[in-house]
Order: structure tokens, then C-alpha cells, then sequence
């Protein structure tokens, strides 16, 4: 891990190791493998940030499964911009299924609200969240958390699929923004 990095002027400090990640991520896997036993889940990653962790997440859930993608943008440099805008949308016929949002973190959680809502408008068995990272301090709506990796404090953070304008997507470890931590 690196000891610090830097986008658009400001550094980062390491916050979650890929060794933490890994370890977190095989746990969930294990939890989703016991709730959904018997289905065939779909997975539907929500892109662009929940990408290596619905990867990992997938690729370690041994089951027969599904996966999709679907894109909504909520989020312009460090802060929420308030407005879920969907941007590619769910072409898979979910009724019946068993749905698990993979999400790379949930802060406010008015994407998820609306994402639910849109989906269990489809009839779907069940809808379940699985989020990497979860801020409980930022959150504003009621919202049932299936499975999640890591709580953290309503801080900005980078790597491992999250982001800061398209950059630091691709670091495998986690990074806190320094005045942040």
C-alpha cells in the first residue's frame, strides 16, 4: 500500500488495506451463499464504482448466479449532488428473482431508495443490498442493509472502484482524504 496519494491537489492517507477487502469480501459471499440458497441471484452491479467489488464479490460467491450492470449518478467531485439521475437502465426481466444490489458504498442512501423502488416495481421475490462501505452518520432515509462490508465515519474516500472525478478508481487499497481522518 502506498503511504499516500494525490488527485486534484488533495492527498489521501491509507484507510483499508486490498488484504482487508479480500477477507471482508469472503464473508459476504459466504452470508449471500447461505441467505440465497436454492436461487439463482442476479447480481446487479451499479456502476461505475461498485465494479471490483461486485467482481471479487461475484467471482467468490460459489452458487449459480447472475450478474448485470446498471448506472446511476448521484455524486460530481467530493459531495452528493442530491439528484439520482439514471443513466443505463435494467434490461433483464427480474420478476421472481432474486435481485442483490452490489453497491460501492452507501452514504445519504437516497440511490438505493429509489433504485428499490424502481426494482420491486418489477415483482422481483427479493430485493437485497450488498454495499462495500456504508456511511450510518450521512444516512437520511430508512434503508434495510443486506450486507455490508466495512461502516465508516461520513468521511472522502478513494480507491478500489471509488473515485474522485474518474481518478484513483484502479488503486486496489482504500485511501481517506487527509484532512478527513
Amino acid at each position: 500500500m502506498k503511504q499516500e496519494v494525490t488527485y486534484q491537489g488533495l492527498t489521501f492517507e491509507p484507510y483499508i488495506t486490498k488484504e482487508e477487502i479480500a477477507a471482508r469480501v469472503q464473508q459476504l459471499a459466504q452470508e449471500i451463499e447461505k441467505d440465497c440458497a436454492g436461487t439463482c441471484p442476479l447480481f446487479l452491479c451499479v456502476l461505475n464504482g461498485a465494479f471490483m467489488f461486485a467482481s471479487d464479490l461475484f467471482r467468490a460467491v460459489d452458487m449459480d448466479a447472475e450478474i448485470s450492470f446498471i448506472r446511476l449518478q448521484s455524486y460530481e467531485g467530493t459531495g452528493s449532488t442530491g439528484i439520482v439521475k439514471e443513466v443505463i437502465g435494467l434490461t433483464e426481466n427480474i420478476e421472481g428473482r432474486t435481485v442483490i444490489i452490489v453497491e460501492d458504498i452507501v452514504d445519504t442512501g437516497n440511490t438505493m431508495v429509489k433504485l428499490v423502488k424502481d426494482l420491486e416495481a418489477k415483482n422481483p421475490a427479493s430485493v437485497k443490498i450488498a454495499t462495500l462501505l456504508y456511511k450510518p452518520d450521512s444516512v437520511q432515509c430508512d434503508l434495510k442493509l443486506d450486507y455490508v462490508g466495512f461502516p465508516i465515519p461520513s468521511k472522502f474516500i478513494v480507491g478500489y472502484g471509488l473515485d474522485l472525478d474518474g481518478m484513483a478508481r484502479n488503486l486496489p487499497d482504500i485511501y481517506v482524504l487527509k484532512k478527513d481522518k
